[in-house]
């Protein structure tokens, strides 16, 4: 009988694949090439979006700090953070190898030279008029001589210039120079992420949100592309952080809603 289960044993050991003794989260060197090419990973972290980021007196934070933290402990590498002042700024320089991974929304312009994993954070593009606007739905905003605030290169910049046919985009250097913009020049409309947009309205008398949203903006991890096995890691990485809640706790943490993490 002894004789026979230690065949057996044998038998499902043999059988056994190859890689079930490893952490599938253990980086290789085709991993760590591509994700950490200097040996150190290097995010770009966009100040643009405060559900996503923000700067401080420690430096960034926000999720996507967080998870840039927890990706560079996976790595077993330490972490530099790259700060821009807009996404266009990020996506813009895809190709200057400044940065190593990037936290912005997918879309399909930007993914000509970034490779994006599933989102882990879903937000909504919303639009501000001012309070005595005849304008009152986000239907309503394509029409001739309706003049549009947006960020520069941000996703609902992108998005609105392939959707708007008749109203025009006035397009400021940053998202939050946008609704200053608005403010200062008169526009009819201010559009951007719905948070930002709705303290700017709870904060300031004159303007009001319109009801619904325009856009869902699905925010992604990514890296250039080309990079496939650091592609592939980053994607295992990201589900495994939603998984575990990482990025709930993080939004909670940073005073975001943690509803906001991608199931």
């Amino acid at each position: 009988m002894t004789i026979r289960i230690a065949a057996t044993l044998c038998a499902l050991l043999v059988s056994a694949p190859a890689h079930a003794e490893m952490n599938p989260m253990t980086p290789n060197a085709a991993i760590l090439h591509d994700l950490a090419p200097t040996g150190t990973l290097r995010a770009a972290i966009n100040l643009g979006n405060p559900v996503l980021a923000r700067s401080g007196p420690a430096g960034p934070a926000g999720v996507s700090v967080d998870l840039a933290r927890a990706l560079a402990q996976k790595l077993g590498v330490p972490v530099a953070f790259v700060t821009f002042p807009g996404a266009g700024a990020v996506s813009g320089s895809a190709g200057s190898g400044t940065w190593d991974i990037c936290f912005l929304a997918i879309d399909p312009k930007r993914a000509e030279g970034i490779a994006f994993t599933a989102p882990y954070v879903l937000i909504a593009g919303s639009y501000l008029v001012p309070a005595a606007s005849p304008i009152r739905s986000p239907e309503a905003i394509d029409r001739d001589g309706v003049r549009v605030s947006v960020g520069r290169g941000s996703a609902y910049d992108l998005f609105l210039t392939r959707a708007l046919r008749h109203a025009t985009l006035v397009r400021a250097p940053t998202s939050a120079e946008a609704v200053t913009a608005f403010a200062r020049d008169g526009l009819d409309v201010a559009a951007g992420v719905h948070q930002p947009l709705s303290a700017y309205a709870a904060a300031h008398k004159d303007v009001r949100l319109l009801p619904g949203h325009f856009m869902d903006i699905p925010q992604a991890m990514g890296l250039p592309v080309g990079r496939d096995a650091g592609a592939a890691y980053l994607a295992d990485f990201l589900a495994q952080a939603k998984a575990d809640g990482l990025v709930a706790r993080s939004l909670e943490a940073n005073g975001q809603d943690p509803g906001l993490a991608a199931p």
